[in-house]
């Protein structure tokens, strides 16, 4: 029979007792030799002393200097012995109350975080979580913009946002990282298990606008439909981010230092690329060791690009459309997803990305773009209108560069600018109205015929009328522009809303955004995501 816990408790405390007592005694037994030991070696050394002062009085006086000498050396050595344990044992303690610490490099604030809270307002499709709503009705089809309630200033205070393909990143006034949508391959950086289930979207959930949506409550993932935080032991303590952004499947922070952290995957034409060498899907944040001093981040679809603080660009992801700037070899395309200097880009102040292209804009006005050019989207009309055409290495956007660009970037196939005094400028497949300008007013030097005579390519950058814009913004086939009055435009493909005008018919031409949420409001800026957009209002 087992003894009882009681029982075998005193037992261990008495056991504990005697080893102590049998250790005690030891020590003690220990101490009393070296103390014996200690004593005859101070009596042997004064005896060995007195017999050779009696031996030098004797020899001349140089040999009684070095035997003295002598003597003074041994004298120490034994002396250094006797306390030899002693000092060795101490200093042992000292090294194991005191670590060394390396010193810390002073802190080097290069960024600084915008502070003003925003409103946030959403629409499109939600059937994956991305416009953030959570759960319960109406969060699917979002006709026309509405207010996350879940987003608000006085209780989350988010100050940016960042648009993905079917997720987004906000940061908080408070220096949180918040994420909602799609986390397949880790673009939310968090765990998002859920044990519920799904229940068919054909048959609930596949309403509209807020007025008639239907009553079904469609069963969506709470912990991705829900804009929620990234844990902050996900990050050192200390860390202060300034910017957010979003790709197809992977999100980046940046820091106040010009550090950068990453998460999700990167996505090749044979599916998932992986996000570094070392791993395929990286489900929370890392930081990139190959990244510093940067001062801004943009995403197209499966590649990144970073400006640092000499104005150098660096990209990395997915180069298989020529997007990074530098010609990635397809058995050694695992390379691109190393951050790398590229091309002889110097003095750039503004850096742009489509789904597969990209742009740069130096310190003299002068436009750079590379990558897939099968639509013109880069600007440059070589071989454009070819499926295989690309830009391999950055060249001069000529018809871009004497425009004074304040803000560059893209869609699928097509692009969006506006320039210093407020042009809203467009360019790139317009078949599906992307431009949002009449197609058949666009002069025939403007426009890239397909086999039928119709026009496919705007291949001229060709400013939007009646628009005066301080942000644009591009979807994979939809525009939005923000007057400097604050009022949205969009126009485009809209089969899911994702122009906010209420309809699933394509927007032709630039049309300012009506309904209650917005109409009044000084909106600073949009995102485009793969079918739905974000508007923000600074409060």
């Amino acid at each position: 029979m087992p003894p009882k816990k009681s029982a075998t408790k005193t037992a261990a405390r008495t056991a504990s007792v005697t080893q102590k007592k049998t250790t005690v005694a030891a020590n003690t037994t220990k101490k009393a030799t070296a103390t014996k030991i200690a004593a005859r070696e101070r009596a042997a050394i004064t005896a060995t002393t007195k017999n050779r002062a009696t031996k030098t009085a004797t020899k001349p006086a140089a040999a009684r200097k070095a035997a003295k000498a002598e003597d003074i050396t041994k004298k120490r050595a034994l002396t250094d012995d006797e306390d030899d344990d002693l000092t060795s044992r101490s200093t042992k303690r000292a090294r194991v109350a005191k670590p060394a610490t390396a010193k810390r490099k002073p802190k080097v604030v290069i960024n600084s975080a915008p502070t003003v809270k925003l409103n946030v307002y959403v629409c499109g499709e939600g059937s994956s979580g991305e416009l953030g709503l959570g759960v319960g009705k109406n969060v699917i089809d979002v006709k026309r913009p509405r207010l996350n309630p879940h987003l608000l200033p006085d209780s989350v205070g988010v100050v940016q946002v960042a648009v993905g393909g079917m997720h987004c990143v906000a940061l908080t006034h408070d220096n949180k990282i918040l994420t909602w949508g799609v986390n397949d391959q880790g673009a939310l950086g968090r765990d998002t298990t859920w044990e519920g289930g799904y229940k068919d979207m054909d048959k609930g959930g596949s309403g509209s606008d807020s007025d008639d949506d239907s009553d079904d409550d469609p069963e969506l993932n709470p912990h991705e439909c829900t804009p929620t935080a990234i844990p902050s032991g996900a990050f050192p303590q200390g860390t202060v981010f300034v910017e957010v952004a979003a790709g197809d499947s992977s999100s980046f922070a940046l820091t106040d230092e010009g550090e950068v952290y990453g998460w999700g995957t990167f996505r090749s034409n044979d599916g998932i690329l992986g996000f570094d060498a070392s791993s395929k899907v990286q489900m929370v944040p890392k930081l990139l060791l190959g990244l510093k001093k940067v001062k801004h981040l943009v995403c197209g679809d499966n590649h990144v690009l970073a400006l640092n603080e000499k104005g150098a660009v660096l990209s990395w992801g997915s180069g298989q459309q020529n997007q990074l700037g530098r010609r990635i070899i397809e058995r050694n395309k695992l390379n691109g997803l190393q951050p790398r200097e590229f091309g002889h880009l110097k003095n750039i102040v503004h850096i742009g990305a489509g789904a597969f292209h990209s742009f740069a804009v130096d310190q003299n006005g002068k436009v750079y773009a590379w990558g897939l050019n099968s639509f013109g989207e880069t600007g440059i009309r070589e071989n454009a209108g070819d499926s295989e055409a690309a830009i391999v290495r950055p060249e001069v956007v000529k018809s871009l560069s004497k425009m004074n660009i304040a803000q560059i970037c893209g869609g699928a196939h097509h692009s969006i600018a506006a320039t210093q005094d407020g042009q809203c400028l467009v360019w790139g497949r317009l078949d599906g109205y992307q431009t949002g300008l009449k197609i058949d007013s666009l002069p025939d030097d403007a426009v890239i015929k397909d086999e039928r005579g119709r026009p496919r390519i705007l291949i001229q950058p060709t400013a939007v009328p009646g628009i005066k814009a301080k942000a644009v913004a591009a979807g994979s086939d939809h525009s939005i522009a923000i007057g400097t009055d604050g009022r949205p435009w969009s126009w485009g493909f809209s089969a899911t809303y994702q122009t906010g005008q209420g309809t699933q018919d394509d927007v032709e031409v630039a049309t300012i955004v009506e309904n209650t949420a917005v109409r009044g409001k000084a909106l600073n800026w949009a995102g485009g995501g793969g079918q739905f957009s974000v508007f923000t209002e600074p409060i």
